[in-house]
Order: structure tokens, then C-alpha cells, then sequence
């Protein structure tokens, strides 16, 4: 088991960086940098992690869960949204810490068993400063394949009884968000973000802005589209994203329904290697 040849410490930052954030009573979520990690379940019970933040981030992640469930806490499983260098980063300290089991969509487990890198960050594509940074970014595969599962196929979410995660490829092949019927409580992850995440200055100041994915690493945007098109039937009241502040009320909703019938115009870039693919 073991991070990715490529794995660095990433210097960057936010103005929530080291924060949590409680959504409702069983939804929290703690900001490691510049992403989210989100922790499912009520305070005094049972809980699961979704991703596994920045590179050297497992550490701060254990410290954040053992603040908000107390001392010795483990989750009953982690389940990934996907597996770009920011939502695994902390993976391995991670499970060698509380060694439970890591499920991820089966189209995304070949860059999670060590057998395939995620194709190149484009720094060429339409963008700010992070965008144009991008080389220095992580994309060879981890491999934790000795902890890792395929998401059932059902799209039920292990130990969380009440959630479904849907497939929303685009970002990447294999990448889900998870929502939740009753509350209307959806975890996007990167299919649909709250900051322009290629801009340093809204990540710094975590400017809200509903926006597409992080442009320099999707590599599929008639995909991408199609997924903000999934996740805007379901009318969500609550967006956590994976980068950005979570957002709620019903101007969510047709801001989201906008980004969908817009995208093209407000998310896609206009050049870049992955553009036109």
C-alpha cells in the first residue's frame, strides 16, 4: 500500500483551511487546504469519511475526526468520490491508522490499485494562476488495493443506509456524489464546486460561485455536463462540495438548473487539451 510515486506536499491554502463546518447533525465537514473532507454521522455514533484530502493531510484528517466523534474514533469505511491527488492524499496514514475498507466506483479503482495514472493536468487549458500551475500537481495512481471494494451496485452506500451514490463522470471516469432523499442533502465532491478553483484568489478568499469542475484536471466535458444536468433534477437544498463553502436554500436550485442549462457558456473552458476531445 502506498501513496503515489509523484506525491508532494501541494503549498496551498484558504481562509477555511483547518476548519469544520456542521451542515446539519450528521453531516460535517472539515476543510484540509483547499478540500473538503466529509465525515457522515451523528457526533456520538457511527460514521463514515468521504475522500481523504491533500497529500500529507492524514494526520490533521485524524485529528479533525477525533475532535468532532472523540478520542480512538475510526469510521466504519472511507468512501472515495474519486481518486485525483487531492481527495486521496491522506489515504495510506489514513488506513494504516484505522485500517477499514475504501470503496470508490469500479471504473475508478485502476487509479486507485496502482495500474493506471489519471491522464496529465492541463495547464494549458482556460484559466487562472492554479490553473497555469498545473504541472505541479499529482496524477500517478495510489495503491491502497488490499482496503479497496467497488461501490455496490445497487448505489446504496455502505453503513449509510439512507444515502445513494450516483455516478457523475466527466471529472474524472469513476467519479460519484452521494445525495440524500429525505433532506435533499447532496455531496457533490468535484462534479459540481461553490469556488473557481482555478482562480487563487477566490480559492484563498473561498469566494462563493457555483461553478462546472476544476478545469485542469477534466478531461471529458460532455461528460461533465451531463452529470451538473443529473444532479440538478434532483432539486437539492444543500450543495457540499469539494472545493468551496457548502451553499443551501432555494436559490440553489435554480442557480443549479442555470449552470445545466448553461454550462457550455459558464463552465466549460473555452481552449485547452481536453476541450475538444
Amino acid at each position: 500500500m502506498n501513496q503515489s510515486e509523484d506525491n508532494h506536499i501541494i503549498p496551498m491554502t484558504s481562509i477555511k483551511a483547518g476548519s469544520g463546518t456542521e451542515v446539519c447533525s450528521d453531516v460535517y465537514y472539515y476543510t484540509n487546504q483547499i478540500v473538503n473532507v466529509v465525515m457522515l454521522g451523528p457526533a456520538n455514533g457511527k460514521w463514515v469519511l468521504i475522500d481523504a484530502g491533500m497529500p500529507g493531510s492524514g494526520k490533521k484528517i485524524i485529528e479533525a475526526a477525533e475532535k468532532r466523534f472523540g478520542a480512538g474514533t475510526a469510521p466504519e469505511c472511507i468512501v472515495l468520490t474519486h481518486g485525483h491527488f487531492d481527495h486521496v492524499g491522506g489515504i495510506t496514514t489514513l488506513l494504516e491508522h484505522w485500517k477499514v475498507p475504501v470503496y470508490a466506483h469500479y471504473m475508478e479503482l485502476p487509479y486507485l490499485n496502482g495500474s493506471k495514472p489519471y491522464p496529465e493536468p492541463d495547464r494549458t487549458v482556460e484559466g487562472g494562476l492554479l490553473a497555469k500551475i498545473a504541472d505541479i500537481y499529482p496524477f500517478e495512481p495510489v495503491n491502497i488495493a488490499e482496503a479497496l471494494h467497488p461501490l455496490p451496485h445497487d448505489s446504496s452506500l455502505p453503513e449509510l443506509l439512507e444515502w445513494q451514490w450516483i455516478h457523475t463522470p466527466g471529472h474524472s471516469p469513476g467519479h460519484v456524489s452521494f445525495f440524500r432523499q429525505r433532506d435533499k442533502v447532496l455531496i457533490s465532491g468535484d462534479a459540481v464546486i461553490t469556488v473557481r478553483q482555478d482562480s487563487l484568489y477566490k480559492v484563498l478568499t473561498q469566494a462563493e460561485e457555483l461553478n462546472g469542475p476544476p478545469r485542469y484536471f477534466t478531461n471529458d466535458w460532455d461528460l461533465a455536463k451531463s452529470s451538473v444536468i443529473t444532479l440538478s433534477k434532483l432539486e437539492p437544498e444543500f450543495i457540499v462540495p469539494g472545493h468551496g463553502q457548502y451553499l443551501s436554500g432555494e436559490k440553489i436550485k435554480s442557480d443549479l438548473i442555470n449552470l445545466a442549462e448553461h454550462f457550455d457558456e459558464l463552465a466549460k473552458p473555452k481552449f485547452g487539451k481536453y476541450v475538444n476531445d
